[in-house]
C-alpha cells in the first residue's frame, strides 16, 4: 500500500514550516523545523484517519501526485 503525499514547506507568513496532506482535506501541521513539521503531522494524520473511522466516513485512497516540470 502507498501512503499519502506530504507537501512541507516554508511559510513566512507563520514563521515556520507547514506540512500537509493533499488527500486529506484540513490535515495539516506547523513546525519550527522540518522535522517538527513532519513529526506534528504524523499525529494530525493518524487523528484524522481514526475521527474518519469513528464517525464511519470513508478514508480517501492516496490519489495525490505532485506535477513534475521539465526545462
Amino acid at each position: 500500500m502507498s501512503d499519502y503525499h506530504i507537501n512541507l514547506f516554508y511559510s513566512d507568513e507563520d514563521g515556520g514550516y507547514i506540512a500537509d496532506v493533499p488527500d486529506l482535506d484540513g490535515c495539516s501541521a506547523f513546525g519550527a523545523s522540518p522535522e517538527q513539521a513532519l513529526a506534528e503531522l504524523q499525529q494530525a494524520k493518524e487523528a484524522w484517519l481514526a475521527a474518519a473511522r469513528d464517525a464511519g466516513r470513508p478514508i480517501p485512497e492516496p490519489q495525490y501526485r505532485p506535477a513534475i516540470y521539465s526545462r
